[in-house]
């Protein structure tokens, strides 16, 4: 089997998956307690709880001009990925609401998800008692569903496409990207239904939304950046190559008080050798000043980077 064709088998079942996951995350926690993350679904919400227009139709329409960008700006194969997954989303988001899923016959008691808040029905996984809980939830479920969808170079339309090309562009976070970007349509659903709370709720939401996402997608930061002050930087160099196989840089450096000139080290790892390298800096020089840091990429021989590629190439 042609090795491209199989790829983009696995990159569109991926945002299959990744789709379930964010309408299970909208309709049977968000959407119902009108919770919002930003997004083409916060603003769907809006017309869903004032006209009763299905949340998947109204992202639909919304996502026609975002599409047109899209294609000039992103290519066009990111943009039938988009395409395809804002689809998938928005069909799912209707497909799998609970009510839905009654009338599927695949929910046998819709009793044990109906309840009544403020004289209103409110179908819902959890009761109105536990609408925190229906945050976190939606909000894990969300950022799964997104970085998954990311992970396979897909979008699900919407603010994804904005986000998308700030990634892309300027390397901005896809996490970020939605802080940015998301704060308005918050705002604005807060406004429209007047209610403070629902502003709170969407920013827990959205910081949870935007973590889980940087997760799922880019996956945990693996690598260590050690910066190393000694006068033994010569010994530990060696030893490094020696037990830990990495390379190493010299930095040219003065002391701000002394203002003696010395090389500080500098090294990237993997997570697991941090501990070998203590070992070896204690034992050298007990009195060397370390610095290790979080590295979010690495581009190089020995690394894998953690950058989506978005391009479908």
């Amino acid at each position: 089997m042609d090795k491209n064709y199989l790829r983009n088998i696995i990159q569109f079942t991926g945002i299959i998956a990744g789709s379930i996951l964010f309408a299970m995350a909208y309709s049977w926690f968000l959407i119902p307690y009108k919770i919002a993350p930003g997004g083409i679904g916060g603003l769907s919400q809006i017309f869903f709880h004032f006209f009763k227009i299905p949340v998947g139709v109204t992202m639909i329409m919304f996502n026609i001009p975002l599409f047109i960008l899209s294609f000039i700006f992103l290519g066009k194969r990111f943009g039938m990925r988009s395409l395809y997954g804002m689809f998938a989303v928005s069909i799912m988001t209707d497909l799998l609401s609970l009510k839905n899923l009654y009338k599927f016959g695949l929910i046998t008691d819709i009793s044990k998800y109906t309840f009544i808040d403020k004289g209103k029905t409110i179908i819902a996984m959890l009761p109105p008692q536990d609408i925190y809980l229906s945050a976190i939830a939606g909000s894990v479920l969300l950022g799964l569903g997104l970085g998954i969808i990311f992970r396979f170079r897909g979008s699900t339309g919407g603010t994804d496409i904005p986000v998308a090309f700030l990634k892309q562009k300027t390397g901005v976070s896809i996490g970020m990207g939605y802080w940015i970007i998301e704060t308005l349509i918050i705002l604005t659903v807060g406004i429209v239904f007047a209610d403070l709370k629902l502003i709170i709720w969407g920013y827990v939401n959205l910081f949870i939304t935007s973590k889980i996402t940087n997760l799922a997608s880019e996956g945990l930061p693996y690598v260590k950046g050690v910066y190393i002050i000694s006068e033994y930087v010569d010994e530990i160099k060696e030893e490094i190559y020696d037990k830990i196989r990495r390379g190493v840089t010299f930095i040219k450096a003065e002391g701000g008080y002394t203002g003696n000139s010395f090389n500080m080290l500098f090294c990237a790892m993997n997570r697991r050798q941090v501990a070998i390298l203590r070992d070896i800096v204690k034992d050298i020089d007990p009195k060397a000043f370390v610095l290790l840091t979080d590295v979010s990429d690495v581009m190089g021989y020995g690394f894998r980077s953690r950058n989506i590629d978005l391009s479908g190439n």
